[in-house]
């Protein structure tokens, strides 16, 4: 027998304090779904399960000889919810492409869109061709350029984006579940060599290994497939609104990144906890 247990200890809250946000009703039955929308500012959102609610899915032997209770040793696993998915560039590692790359090739962000392949890259970002048939086409008149060269200029433009590798530390050490869900290459290898983001998240959902980007609805399906949980279980958290906008049509919460900061608000008012393990410790003497 199989056990799992689906938690997510969302706080309550009042209207008056969601003020600054939009939030999205979700309302499931076996054959529709019905959205109540109450906009204030900001749209991202949709509200969670009721306060401390849990989700069993149990699967129990047939036979009445062989039934067994909750208490029993059989497996049990618990999954604290929501799953959060991140998006990785400019909303967790910042991205070189809009600076660092136009300066390796010494352009403009504009010349090099108007001189540059119109699909290479993101037929690279989908697995469908490799890094070297990138360098063959990267440019629409086939001039060549130095392919390791402009690798290790990206790789140096990688970092974190202030304050968010401390927010990832604090989800982990609180227990959250966390996948990246991210439109990048082959090239995801890079950033886990230089700033080690499995330390806080896995590298489960990259466009280069499931052949389709954001806002692709079939990817955001496949996503809640894998996870094998109801999309209003997940939290996705991205810098651009019309990726939200796509997560919000699967019935998946979205918050738009905007800093650390703001990103740990929202998903405070969403009951997601940031408590300082270390901290609770210390209080209590442990």
């Amino acid at each position: 027998m199989s056990i799992h247990c689906y938690e997510w200890p969302a706080k309550p809250w009042s209207r008056s304090s969601l003020s600054h946000v939009s939030i999205h009703h979700l309302s499931l039955t076996k054959k529709q779904t019905k959205t109540n929308t109450n906009t204030i500012s900001m749209a991202a959102l949709i509200s969670p399960l009721k306060p401390y609610q849990f989700i069993r899915r149990s699967s129990f032997p047939k036979s009445p000889a062989t039934k067994m209770s909750l208490h029993t040793s059989s497996a049990i696993t618990v999954r604290k919810l929501p799953v959060l998915l991140f998006d990785i560039m400019d909303t967790i590692v910042r991205d070189p492409f809009y600076h660092d790359i136009p300066a390796f090739f010494g352009m403009s962000m504009k010349e090099l869109l108007d001189c540059k392949h119109p699909t290479a890259w993101i037929e690279f970002e989908k697995g469908l061709i490799d890094e070297a048939e990138l360098a063959r086409i990267f440019f629409k008149d086939g001039r060549h350029f130095d392919l390791e060269g402009l690798k290790r200029c990206i790789y140096q433009g990688y970092s974190y984006i202030e304050g968010v590798e401390e927010l990832l530390s604090t989800l982990k050490n609180n227990g959250y579940e966390m996948h990246a869900f991210t439109n990048y290459p082959i090239w995801y290898r890079m950033i886990e060599d230089k700033l080690k983001l499995s330390s806080y998240l896995s590298w489960t959902f990259c466009s280069c290994i499931m052949g389709k980007r954001k806002p692709d609805p079939q990817f955001y399906s496949e996503v809640l497939q894998h996870l094998d949980t109801e999309p209003q279980n997940c939290v996705f958290i991205d810098d651009r609104m019309k990726n939200i906008e796509a997560a919000k049509e699967a019935g998946i919460i979205g918050i738009q990144f905007k800093n650390a900061d703001s990103l740990q608000r929202d998903l405070s008012l969403l009951g997601i906890t940031f408590q300082n393990s270390s901290k609770t410790t210390q209080e209590h003497g442990i």
